[in-house]
């Protein structure tokens, strides 16, 4: 807000008049404009005649809920953001507001600081009262009340959530969709299928979309460091705590955090990050007192939740947090009509990244061979292959032998593993030790010859990769793949 601008108008609706008083008193302090309202009724007949740009309702109220409003709003199409207060320990009313489209909840008793956080998170604004030293500011805000951004920073995330399937259009329009608020996301699909693309969508096309994007990969943190990776910790907590550090919840401050493959969480942690996600607040190991925390969750599982829930893995309370609004990925299978487009926006950018101008295409005959491979790791697996395809061919074409497609989908059939039963007693099995990453110790041995290759040839990149039965382009991609510099065109 501007010395020169209006200052933003909110309604409070609440039926009780102490309360309604304090609301008022607390944001006109902040330098809102400030009308109330005791009732669905003359809370709509306030609405009809005024327009605002947050609204702010007690749950239930004397002639009906304040849902209602909410669902007023949106058949009138209306653009005004909507606060909801909540009864204390009623999650199943938390969920229900931020499903009818609430930007936000709080519960009662309100916290006063944290009400006006969440009103200032609403608004796009920096709360001062609010916000402590070691705060981010948030991003520059959409004026309130206009849709959401879906341009400038959205576009990348919004533009790589290719195809035009059906079941990615709804994806699309779920994530705009659900990018105007502030409840949760959990989003499901297989391993491969583009979780992470979703999450950031969602991130982009939202008003947080400046701030920051914070990615947690739940499956890799070992359980004696979740603690303090995710809330930070305080100087001496532990040995070799030599300093304040801030954990995953303080780094998306304004922004999101995403946490992936949440269901690989321990109990233990799931019950404290439910504490986190309902008081809005962390304590660092070695703290003293809560830090208060502004950021959007998106989770993501190629689990069934439910399943893990009805097993006792997963906490029934903290997935009905985490599960407000879901969205499904689809498998690469289920949407092999979108391959020519999706195999077009991986080969450009794995083309950018290596160097490598123009992009190759894919062939109508290769495009055959993929529609019929199954494609177990969905669209991971497609951006492997192509990567190697690319590597393989030595045209600005794709064939169809560039895929490798045969070895792989022939492979099961046809090799078959000895048994021991099958060796004569005397024999001795060699135990001979096996890379722990086949891919990594193969790009060892690729990045070792290549190397001795532009050695032998002074760095000629041509003479190189001649010696080796590559052309300047496939040399130039492996390069840049491997992370060799150096080398001459000539």
């Amino acid at each position: 807000m501007t010395a020169n601008s209006p200052p933003p108008r909110l309604l409070v609706v609440d039926d009780e008049p102490d309360l309604r008083t304090l609301y008022e008193l607390t944001l006109m302090r902040e330098g809102y404009h400030v009308d109330s309202a005791g009732s669905v009724e003359e809370a709509w007949q306030v609405l009809q005649a005024e327009r605002y740009d947050l609204l702010i309702t007690d749950m239930r109220l004397p002639d009906g809920m304040g849902l209602d409003l909410l669902t007023r709003l949106e058949s009138a199409q209306r653009p005004e953001k909507a606060i909801v207060i909540t009864a204390y320990g009623s999650p199943e009313n938390a969920v229900e507001a931020l499903k009818a489209g609430a930007y936000d909840y709080l519960t009662k008793p309100v916290d006063l600081r944290q009400f006006r956080a969440v009103v200032a998170s609403a608004l796009g604004r920096t709360g001062s009262a609010t916000m402590s030293p070691a705060r981010p500011a948030p991003e520059p805000a959409q004026a309130p009340g206009t849709a959401p951004r879906v341009d400038g920073a959205a576009a990348p995330a919004l533009a790589r959530l290719v195809g035009d399937s059906a079941a990615m259009r709804e994806v699309r329009a779920l994530v705009q969709k659900v990018s105007r608020s502030m409840a949760p996301v959990l989003i499901h699909g297989e391993s491969g299928t583009g979780k992470e693309l979703v999450a950031r969508a969602v991130h982009a096309a939202s008003p947080r979309g400046a701030g920051a994007f914070v990615a947690v990969n739940c499956g890799a943190i070992p359980e004696q460091l979740l603690e303090a990776e995710f809330f930070g910790y305080r100087k001496g907590a532990f040995t070799g705590a030599q300093e304040d550090r801030g954990g995953f919840f303080q780094a998306a401050n304004g922004g999101t955090l995403f946490l992936d493959e949440i269901g690989d969480l321990p109990l233990a942690m799931q019950s404290k990050l439910l504490r986190a996600i309902q008081e809005r607040a962390v304590r660092p190991i070695g703290g003293v007192s809560e830090i208060a925390v502004d950021a959007r969750l998106v989770s993501a599982s190629h689990k069934d939740l439910t399943r893990e829930v009805r097993e006792g893995r997963f906490r029934q309370d903290l997935y009905y947090r985490l599960n407000v609004i879901r969205i499904d990925v689809p498998p690469l299978r289920e949407r092999l009509a979108d391959l020519p487009t999706i195999c077009r926006a991986l080969l450009e950018r794995i083309a950018r990244d290596a160097g490598v101008a123009p992009a190759p295409t894919v062939t109508p005959d290769a495009l055959a061979h993929l529609a019929g491979y199954a494609f177990p790791g969905n669209v991971r697996e497609l951006e492997n292959l192509l990567h190697r395809a690319l590597a393989l061919s030595n045209s600005d074409r794709i064939e169809a032998r560039d895929l490798g497609l045969a070895d792989i989908t022939t492979a099961p059939q046809q090799v078959v593993a000895p048994t021991h039963a099958a060796l004569p007693e005397s024999a001795e099995v060699a135990d001979e030790a096996l890379p722990a990453d086949l891919q990594a110790h193969l790009d060892d041995v690729e990045r070792e010859i290549l190397i001795k290759a532009l050695d032998r040839h002074r760095y000629n990149r041509t003479a190189a990769g001649a010696s080796l039965g590559l052309s300047l382009r496939q040399m130039r991609y492996r390069m840049a793949r491997l992370g060799i510099d150096g080398g001459t065109t000539d």
